[in-house]
């Protein structure tokens, strides 16, 4: 196992975060599950899984005193930071969904998206199910995965921002949305890599390559050995 990078999985308690270290696994990473401050202080990136609701999961991030924590390490030592379904809209600044604000490092808001069984292409939510997303041209999160990789959604809101710079790559369910959005250090992905087969090991990959190169510019920085 590789010791020059520590990912952690933040444990909001309400994800299957399993799953998204059974994969990270593959990539030979030390990975660790935690919602303890020690852990997120030392870790080189984190990641946000999450499956259920948005106020949900802010209250228990809050009860176990980790916003502090988070703001810390997003916006004060810049680690990598992947925010997956729920983890990405929590990055935003609200959602209709629920009362509490989002961390706002991405500004945005959270909408319901609306069904349609009128015309002849149903539109039912969630919007559940393998969907080609439109890369932004440049985003890292998509290389090396050919002209139209797929992912697995399940989520009915979906990320609104008007900064068309924040957005990397889009989904098409009855309208066209964000499927991902990025501002510096911080990804957000609206679908579920570790549902996703090859694609979304593809993406764990880069992230991981990207979290790796940033270790490694801090080492060079500091003097520091790395591996």
């Amino acid at each position: 196992m590789s010791g020059d990078l520590n990912i952690v999985i933040l444990n909001t308690g309400v994800s299957n975060v399993r799953s998204v270290a059974n994969m990270l696994r593959r990539l030979q990473v030390r990975v660790t599950i935690s919602d303890l401050k020690a852990d997120i202080l030392e870790a080189d990136a984190l990641i946000l899984p999450g499956v259920g609701a948005f106020d949900a999961c802010l209250e228990r991030l809050e009860k176990a005193n980790l916003i502090e924590v988070l703001n810390r390490k997003a916006l004060e030592e810049a680690v990598p930071i992947l925010g997956l379904c729920l983890g990405m809209q929590i990055l935003g600044t609200r959602s209709q969904e629920g009362e509490r604000l989002g961390f706002g490092w991405i500004p945005g808001e959270l909408r319901r998206m609306r069904s349609d069984n009128t015309g002849p292409v149903k539109v039912r939510v969630p919007h559940m199910g393998w969907n080609i997303i439109r890369k932004t041209e440049g985003c890292l999160l998509y290389q090396n995965m050919g002209p139209e990789p797929r992912f697995y959604f399940d989520h009915s809101y979906y990320f609104d921002t008007h900064v068309a710079d924040h957005i990397h790559g889009t989904a098409r369910h009855g309208i066209e949305f964000a499927a991902g959005i990025n501002r510096g250090n911080i990804f957000g992905v609206q679908f579920h890599p570790e549902k996703s087969h090859r694609f979304g090991l593809a993406l764990f990959e880069n992230f991981v390559a990207y979290a790796r190169s940033t270790v490694d510019q801090v080492s060079v920085r500091s003097g520091r050995q790395v591996g």
